[in-house]
């Protein structure tokens, strides 16, 4: 019996970089088979500062992942975000082929094809083309147009373009730790497409992914992304307001964060906590509910950045689909709260329900292989995983279509 294919996808954060390997059945689901992580210590804000740290943390993550699935991961899809990502949108026209003029799946290929082509800066790549809807002869808003006739065949596309040196970097990272990238795809529209519902896209909505070094936000609308915003915000900055605060290390204001960290005073605890301060002998005590004073005002400027762009994507009163929120941070106790009065609409964390991963800081990594998994299996990848005890096996049909790559 033929193994499944196996994918592993990547996500190199600021704080941590992770790992997964899912295994992708015949009806296009996902089963989690290895997961790795270990914290990042060659970025800063979503940019790469030291290329040698950066490989040993994808190396490291890989590694964990490896020993999960007793295989060797050859290659891997990464996840792409932060401010070096921008949209455009851009119109694709071709003939249809073939004498009864019924669209094919090759035409839809040849016309999304055509609206890669546009003119972009030399320092801007293209990452990734998503279709928005497609036109036959004139007639619109056509979701699907494979099975119609017509002579004229059109596509609005989204297109998320990257800073080339920035996406050089990633894969010169990827690369020297032993792995070929597979393709680069956009957290703006893989996580989105997991963690919204499509009336939530539909209605109008805001996935917020809250990191350690940037909150990305993703604004979709009519089911289609139209905004993507990545802000030099995130749970850092939080453990910097608390290292200062209390004048104790960086690692140790993180662990109190962690443990006993919340951002509004009803959700505080009542605890006391043993803290050592820096340049200081004696350590000293403070009351849990103390913290509240240095976290409350970074969350609420995180949710002030995060109104203005949704004020610049359009919504001048709150999105009908409310906000979606995940990532690490959004796990700190209170924050939904404060998000809900800031943003005034209704907020919910968003948790993976891939069995083995429901930490929300695994959004990005598991919505990559969620993405591939849902697309059209039209394309020829190279498999990503050997048996460490065998040779290559054949080459698996994978479930994307090269607009990914």
């Amino acid at each position: 019996m033929a193994k499944n294919p196996l994918i592993c996808s990547l996500d190199i954060g600021t704080s941590n970089t992770r790992a997964i390997v899912g295994e992708i059945d015949r009806d296009g689901n996902v089963n989690i088979i290895g997961i790795g992580q270990c914290q990042s210590t060659g970025l800063k804000k979503g940019i790469i500062i030291d290329i040698d740290a950066t490989v040993r943390g994808i190396a490291d993550a890989i590694s964990q992942a490896e020993r999960m699935i007793g295989e060797a991961i050859t290659s891997v899809f990464v996840a792409i975000g932060g401010p070096q990502t921008n949209l455009l949108k851009n119109r694709g026209v071709v003939a249809v082929h073939g004498d009864d003029r019924e669209v094919t799946e090759a035409d839809v290929d040849r016309v999304i094809q055509a609206a890669r082509v546009l003119a972009i800066p030399p320092e801007r790549e293209i990452i990734n083309v998503s279709p928005i809807s497609y036109i036959v002869d004139g007639y619109e808003g056509i979701k699907d147009p494979v099975g119609m006739i017509g002579v004229r065949l059109e596509v609005d596309a989204l297109i998320v373009t990257g800073q080339a040196t920035y996406l050089q970097n990633i894969r010169r990272c990827v690369e020297r730790a032993g792995l070929e990238v597979s393709g680069l795809i956009f957290k703006g529209l893989s996580s989105g497409f997991m963690a919204l519902s499509r009336d939530e896209r539909e209605l109008g909505c805001a996935l917020v992914d809250i990191g350690g070094g940037v909150s990305e936000i993703a604004i979709y609308k009519h089911d289609n992304l139209i905004s993507f915003a990545s802000i030099p915000q995130g749970g850092d900055l939080i453990t910097q307001d608390l290292a200062h605060g209390l004048r104790v290390s960086m690692a140790q204001a993180e662990q109190i964060k962690q443990v006993y960290g919340a951002a509004t005073f009803e959700s505080a605890g009542s605890d006391v906590i043993r803290v050592e301060s820096v340049g200081s002998a004696a350590p000293y005590e403070v009351e849990s509910v103390q913290l509240v004073d240095y976290i409350q005002p970074r969350v609420e400027e995180i949710f002030d950045y995060i109104r203005n762009e949704l004020i610049r994507a359009g919504f001048n009163e709150p999105p009908g689909g409310g906000v979606v929120l995940t990532g690490g941070t959004c796990q700190l106790p209170g924050l939904p709260d404060v998000a809900a009065r800031k943003l005034g609409t209704n907020v919910r964390i968003f948790r993976p329900k891939q069995i083995g991963v429901t930490d929300p800081s695994f959004t990005a990594s598991t919505a990559v292989l969620q993405f591939i998994a849902r697309h059209d299996p039209l394309i020829l990848l190279k498999p990503q995983t050997r048996r460490k005890s065998s040779a290559w096996g054949d080459k698996i049909k994978a479930l994307m279509r090269d607009l990914f790559g």
